[in-house]
């Protein structure tokens, strides 16, 4: 019989994808941080260079570099955020090399070029032609089905989903339509 102690149970590290996916290899993601790291400096610079309307005594929260700042502000703390994770699950080691690996479900050209394809459908197609809630709410709603869809789930799983991609479009463009017509007054196509 032995004497040894009974090792505890370690919990698995948290996952940061979805359960289907696989996380990216850490250099993958430093590369990405400073790629959107200097996409956000060139935001900041050029909300920085915007005019302020000071000659025309206008109010700091009409500034048109206001909102662009803000994005690229953000963009800016969440690539640091990226690249000191990927730092810390070694991106910077020289062994960080990794091995080939299979293709994985989920991570393809296919859906890139799906996702362009939607967005060009949304600003060249739907704008302009529909009322502008309509055409936020048909892009959200496409956009969730095909993009959570998965193959072989049941009929009431994908009925389920289609329901939650409606609710997730009208809600969107109901929001959109009520933060910029009502609270920005922005009027929209």
């Amino acid at each position: 019989m032995s004497t040894s102690e009974p090792q505890p149970a370690t919990a698995p590290p948290p996952q940061s994808v979805l359960p289907h996916e696989e996380p990216l290899p850490p250099r993958v993601d430093l590369w990405t941080a400073a790629v959107f790291f200097a996409i956000a400096i060139a935001i900041l610079y050029a909300s920085w260079v915007m005019p302020t309307y000071r000659e025309q005594a206008g109010q700091l929260y009409t500034a048109p570099g206001l909102v662009p700042a803000f994005y690229g502000t953000i963009i800016a703390l969440l690539s640091l955020w990226l690249g000191a994770r990927s730092i810390g699950r070694g991106a910077l080691r020289r062994d960080a090399a990794e091995p080939p690996r299979a293709k994985r479900e989920g991570h393809s050209n296919t859906r890139l070029a799906l996702a362009s394809a939607l967005c060009l459908v949304y600003a060249a197609g739907l704008i302009g032609r529909l009322p502008f809630w309509l055409a936020t709410a048909i892009f959200v709603f496409l956009f969730v089905l095909l993009f959570e869809w998965r193959r072989n789930e049941a009929l009431a799983f994908r009925l389920r989903r289609m329901a939650i991609a409606a609710v997730l479009g009208v809600g969107t463009g109901w929001a959109v339509l009520y933060v910029f017509r009502d609270i920005f007054l922005v009027r929209l196509p």
